[in-house]
């Protein structure tokens, strides 16, 4: 008889979850799902190695382990950190790893340019998602921007560098899934760029995956770029019989034209399956496929109005996180002022509080605030006239 695994307890944002030993506090909070779960731009758990890199998903260690329950001294990256048994972890209810956050994403921007209008990644934008969450208004970065020529890399991807956040991602996904890295962070400082040596194109049957796994728009299909926006297209889920990979793909359809093809993703934007070349950007037929039907998925997305068939509402972790407490509202305005029971157009003077105090038809004696032609604001000089 096999021993049972021991678990973990670890509780995040007042929610306790059993993980086993080893699992990183980011999948721990993925497993309770929600809000508390940390953003993430460079982590990809299909890859190895990835993580650490961007710092969106820092969150606050309030309590070590049972057996240590000191705090730890600064704010960690929760896809890099294990979990210990009885660890306390705060992200969503921790007002200064929201802050830190917030910094995190202006750094993120400081040379990210300003064309989502133009850019095909829009509207399924991880960046765009966590600038909108996280953000601030503006930027205090007064510098110049860096900036980068386009690269035609081989026949069907454009890298636009100037986009980049040097995730690392797809440099994990041409050398593990693709086979063979050609390309790579070169240089160092506020110069590293994702580059090919002497622009060597990147020629793998499977390289078209770098493009699913980028989180912004560095990287896109040349076979899509300008067609269409993505919130005017289905997607539909599909598959083909394939030597090369499993052929489970999903189709981007406006009408009966296939304009796009992409790997079938997860509520993390993960891919489940990677495809290869042939089926990304050489079978654009609906012949070519056999269709399984709409795309299912349960995570809010601007591409969702329409399209997808019995979406299943993301879980709600509010009470949870509030220790079981239901949202309060600041101010009902409703029962405070019973604003809906006076006409306030049929009364001869100001309104009052006596008013709204058992008598609707009391009024102010404020001349300034009588209705014109009545008392000495004859010459209808007070902030009722219209003229």
């Amino acid at each position: 008889m096999s021993e049972e695994k021991k678990l973990f307890k670890v509780t995040i944002d007042n929610i306790t979850v059993d993980v086993e030993p080893g699992t990183t506090i980011l999948m721990a909070a993925r497993k309770i799902g929600g809000d508390v779960v940390p953003p993430a731009m460079c982590f990809y758990s299909k890859l190895q190695g990835s993580g650490g890199k961007c710092r969106t998903c820092l969150v606050r260690v309030a309590a070590g382990s049972t057996a240590d329950p000191r705090p730890m001294p600064k704010l960690v990256a929760s896809c890099r950190t294990t979990v210990m048994d009885g660890m306390v972890v705060e992200n969503i209810t921790n007002p200064a790893v929201l802050e830190a956050r917030k910094g995190v994403v202006e750094f993120l921007l400081l040379n990210h340019p300003l064309d989502c209008p133009v850019c095909d990644q829009a509207g399924e934008c991880d960046l765009q998602d966590l600038s909108y969450e996280h953000g601030s208004q503006g930027t205090r970065y007064e510098f110049k921007r860096r900036t980068f020529e386009r690269i035609d890399i081989g026949p069907y991807i454009q890298l636009h560098m100037t986009r980049c956040i040097l995730c690392y991602r797809c440099v994990y996904t041409a050398n593990q899934v693709a086979g063979n890295r050609d390309h790579g962070v070169l240089d160092r400082g506020d110069h590293a760029q994702i580059a090919t040596y002497v622009e060597k194109a990147l020629d793998s049957n499977m390289i078209g995956n770098v493009i699913d796994v980028c989180p912004v728009g560095a990287l896109t299909d040349r076979t899509f770029r300008f067609k269409n926006r993505v919130w005017f297209t289905k997607p539909v889920d599909a598959h083909r019989n394939c030597s090369c990979c499993s052929g489970k793909v999903r189709l981007w359809m406006r009408g009966d034209d296939v304009l796009r093809v992409t790997a079938r993703k997860d509520q993390w934007g993960e891919v489940e399956e990677w495809i290869c070349n042939e089926c990304r950007f050489e079978k654009k037929k609906v012949s070519d496929w056999v269709i399984e039907g709409n795309t299912k998925l349960d995570r809010h997305s601007v591409i969702n109005a329409g399209h997808y068939t019995n979406v299943v509402k993301p879980k709600e972790t509010f009470k949870d996180v509030m220790k079981g407490r239901d949202p309060k509202l600041l101010m009902d305005i409703h029962e405070v002022s019973q604003v809906n029971t006076v006409d306030l157009n049929v009364l001869p003077g100001p309104a009052t509080a006596a008013t709204f105090n058992g008598n609707p038809n009391a009024t102010g004696t404020n001349v300034t605030d009588v209705k014109q032609g009545t008392g000495r604001n004859l010459a209808g000089t007070d902030t009722t006239n219209a003229h």
